[in-house]
């Protein structure tokens, strides 16, 4: 096993969205680096002191768990004697500092937050394997070990081609779930079950068209309510790849061939793009449809922008992300259900969005050795169970122990402490090897992606047809993957 593999080349780094403006900042940052000492280390004792007076520096999206960490970071640095300073950014302008900081030669950032497809995929050659800290017998062991962690999720953000390596923790787990007006649902009921002939209660066993339905009901139904039946996150953004995807897959479509193996382990070279299927263009004849139907604001939305109409009662339903559980009782307490997404002719996919926090391999001996222990208590049984009660935001737990805590059980059930395990029985559902929907995790995922949600936004907004814009993307995104990623 390769202890210290090397560090990514200029080249890895310039490609892909470094490739336009970020090379003077490069040239910059390489010329400042000088040498630099590693962190203090007191041999013997206690394993988790041995790093007393070391600073580390953890670099993230401003995500809930983050947040959580860094709201009650007291206690790890009682534990250890070790200092962390935490900077949050936008995930595209993590990812940009993240890349300069591993073409470098030196880790400004010790510990990193590894979007697996802007992080992890193209720069996984920057990233230690993990497995050399889990087997050091000088550095504390994972609680519980790898296998704790929920299977799909350790591949799926931890993993990257090789099945055995491991690059990164589990550290979050968003993942997109049907959540919808319980108290509407409950007063109309009756009256949709008679009008639609089926029961509307949303859940894994409804469909898609069922889902169209139900929207068009309320669209027609219930105005002194609510103003429309559905939402979604269909801006030209990143959410429209994702709100998109549900369908696709879920229609028999996918991004490439072997697409759950492209999606849980990655590939270098993922092979031709298959949205010219037949299957794909049906689903993407669904989504315009649906879209059709759904509130007009849908198209100017993001995750952030359909959670918040929700939430101001302007959608009976929307698909979004789990972990806008905890506002939406903040703002609405038991008002809202959640469930697995429908399913269509394929079966049920639910995107997942989580990614895990990994050691840059440009740290020192000891600077890695400080590292590990802030990653093995940050991903905590302990650590994790206190991120889920924080005030400061808290994400959902990426251990199966935590979830079998009675504590954890008894707040799936209102009152609840913990507000964002009232999705916790849907999200298990969706964590399933057979329902969990992973987008590609290849190096020129952000190039590809770009091309998908601009053709689709085109087909939203009448400028191509499903076909048409499934043939666009899938000619964009053979010639982005004909150029390949160069390493």
């Amino acid at each position: 096993m390769d202890r210290y593999p090397p560090p990514p080349s200029r080249r890895d780094v310039l490609r892909g969205s470094l490739a336009a403006g970020t090379s003077m900042a490069l040239a910059g940052l390489l010329s400042s680096c000088g040498s630099r000492g590693d962190a203090p280390r007191t041999a013997g004792g206690d394993q988790w002191r041995q790093f007393k007076g070391a600073t580390l520096n953890f670099i993230s999206e401003n995500t809930a768990p983050t947040a959580a960490i860094a709201a009650n970071i007291r206690p790890f640095t009682d534990l250890t004697g070790i200092n962390v300073k935490i900077v949050t950014l936008e995930l595209s302008a993590m990812t940009q500092r993240v890349a300069l900081d591993l073409a470098s030669g030196r880790a400004q950032y010790q510990v990193v937050y590894a979007d697996p497809y802007q992080v992890l995929a193209p720069y996984q050659r920057g990233l230690v394997d993990l497995r050399s800290l889990q087997a050091d017998p000088n550095l504390p062991d994972l609680p519980g070990g790898v296998g704790d962690f929920i299977p799909t999720q350790l591949d799926a953000a931890g993993r990257f081609v090789d099945p055995q390596a491991i690059y990164t923790l589990p550290y979050d787990a968003p993942t997109m779930i049907w959540q919808y007006r319980r108290d509407l649902f409950d007063k109309y009921r009756g009256r949709m079950a008679n009008d639609l002939g089926f029961d509307p209660t949303p859940g894994g066993d409804r469909t898609w068209e069922q889902y169209f339905k139900i929207a068009q009901w309320f669209n027609r139904n219930a105005q002194s309510d609510v103003k429309y039946g559905t939402g979604h996150q269909a801006r030209q953004h990143d959410s429209l790849m994702n709100d998109f995807s549900n369908v696709l897959w879920s229609y028999g479509g996918d991004y490439f061939d072997n697409g759950k193996q492209v999606g849980r382990l990655g590939a270098r070279d993922p092979g031709p793009c298959r949205l010219n299927s037949a299957a794909a263009i049906a689903g993407a004849e669904f989504y315009n449809r649906l879209l059709g139907i759904a509130d007009p604001a849908s198209k100017t939305w993001d995750w952030d922008g359909v959670g918040a109409a929700f939430r101001a009662g302007r959608l009976a339903m929307c698909p979004n992300w789990h972990e806008y559980a905890a506002s939406n009782e903040q703002v609405m307490p038991g008002k809202a259900g959640y469930a697995p997404l429908p399913k269509g002719p394929a079966g049920t996919a639910n995107m997942y969005g989580g990614t895990g926090v990994a050691i840059s391999a440009n740290t020192l001996p000891h600077e890695r050795g400080a590292a590990w222990l802030f990653l093995v208590w940050a991903t905590s049984p302990e650590t994790q169970l206190a991120d889920l009660k924080s005030k400061a935001g808290g994400g959902t737990p990426t251990r199966t122990s935590v979830y079998e805590l009675p504590e954890v059980r008894a707040a799936e059930k209102r009152p609840s402490p913990m507000p964002n395990m009232l999705s916790a029985a849907a999200v298990r559902q969706a964590w399933q090897a057979d329902r969990i929907g992973l987008r590609p995790k290849i190096p020129m995922w952000n190039e590809c992606n770009t091309a998908i949600f601009t053709q689709l936004s085109r087909m939203l907004t009448g400028g191509a047809s499903p076909e048409e814009a499934m043939r666009s993307i899938k000619s964009r995104v053979d010639r982005i993957v004909a150029r390949g990623w160069v390493t």
